[in-house]
């Protein structure tokens, strides 16, 4: 006759079958985010003769600095309410907020502030870019300091893009489940960006978040190194950049 120690031991035990595939998350998690800063590390080995450059050449080409810094929201590690968002804060603002970190594109304001500051949407032919920064923004070589953001933990190779707190609220506002992309690192390059060009109306951003929410579904190491993959052809042949 079966005793009750037989059952326990032939009973599977709850707390393994939990256990197992959290583990395995954590597993892939760090092994994608090993990936991606050394991929950055390398990245920043390989052109740094071609950021100086950049950097020489904003220097003698227009007035201001030659990184442009902005704050950005990126990963929302909180678990989330039903609402979607943190219920105990009075400001939401749907992540962690870093500066980010780009080669200036655009004239600096006469009052000193940059231009780029400026919480909207940059548009084809925007009178505030600079011919220089025309060039960089179709070869998405001003996004090339973001790599120091990898490094940092910011951001990843791969995510979805990061947003401008303003624009981010705005965005949460207009777009249901929109603060969803948050669950994962932002990224100088994404699922997103190798589908679609850059963003000039919300109903562009609605259609990226299908792809942001696409990538978050099947993310793992696999899919980054695709990712990255398919963003070369994108950058040497100025797909969906101006």
């Amino acid at each position: 006759m079966a005793t009750s120690l037989d059952f326990e031991m032939r009973r599977p035990s709850l707390t393994l079958v939990h256990t197992a595939p959290r583990q395995a998350r954590g597993r892939e998690r760090q092994a994608r985010r090993w990936l991606n800063f050394a991929v950055a590390a390398a990245g920043i080995l390989v052109t740094s003769p071609l950021m100086l450059l950049i950097a020489v050449l904003i220097k003698l080409t227009s007035r201001g600095p030659v990184l442009f810094k902005q704050a950005r929201i990126g990963l929302d590690r909180r678990a989330l309410s039903r609402a979607g968002g943190n219920t105990r804060r009075r400001l939401d603002l749907g992540g962690n907020p870093f500066t980010m970190f780009k080669f200036r594109t655009m004239h600096v304001a006469p009052e000193d502030r940059g231009q780029d500051d400026q919480e909207v949407w940059a548009q084809p032919d925007d009178a505030r870019v600079t011919p220089l920064g025309r060039v960089l923004r179709k070869f998405r070589l001003d996004e090339l300091p973001q790599l120091f953001n990898v490094l940092r933990g910011d951001m990843n190779i791969v995510g979805p893009r990061p947003e401008q707190p303003a624009i981010f609220v705005y965005l949460r506002e207009q777009i249901e489940g929109y603060q969803r992309r948050q669950r994962v690192r932002p990224g100088i390059t994404g699922w997103a960006q190798v589908n679609q060009g850059y963003d000039q109306s919300v109903e562009d951003v609605r259609r990226k978040l299908a792809f942001d929410l696409e990538y978050i579904r099947r993310q793992s190491a696999v899919e980054d190194v695709r990712i990255m993959l398919r963003t070369i052809p994108v950058m040497v042949f100025r797909r969906g950049g101006w």
